[in-house]
């Protein structure tokens, strides 16, 4: 089960920063491989800046469910608004912050 790093606040990978019941999901950052709940948490811990997934790497897994902890890939996040696997819902609000984690395609496809 891969480890969450940063300030969690619960086994769900829920965080200081973000904590409402759909923030359940944790992002594996392109520069270290490490998860962390978010791109703050990373600002504040991981001593490096931030790299975005490239869109010739959305088949990543790249995305931790923090209910059932299933790895989704960039591309598999990036198309549901819930878990695959266990139905989870994650927190539509992220989508605000996929830029920070995710290069855009340019040609508008997920």
């Amino acid at each position: 089960m891969p480890e969450v790093l940063g300030p969690t606040v619960d086994d769900q990978t829920r965080c200081v920063h973000y904590r409402t019941p759909l923030d359940v999901i944790a992002i594996r950052f392109r520069c270290c491989g490490a998860y962390y709940p978010c791109h703050r948490c990373h600002e504040e811990s991981a001593g490096h800046p931030a790299a975005q997934w490239p869109v010739a790497e959305q088949d990543t897994a790249a995305v931790l469910c923090g209910v059932c902890r299933t790895e989704l890939s960039v591309r598999q996040y990036l198309a549901v608004e819930a878990c695959p696997r266990c139905g989870a819902g994650f927190n539509p609000g992220c989508r605000l912050h996929a830029h920070l984690y995710f290069e855009p395609d340019p040609s508008g496809q997920r």
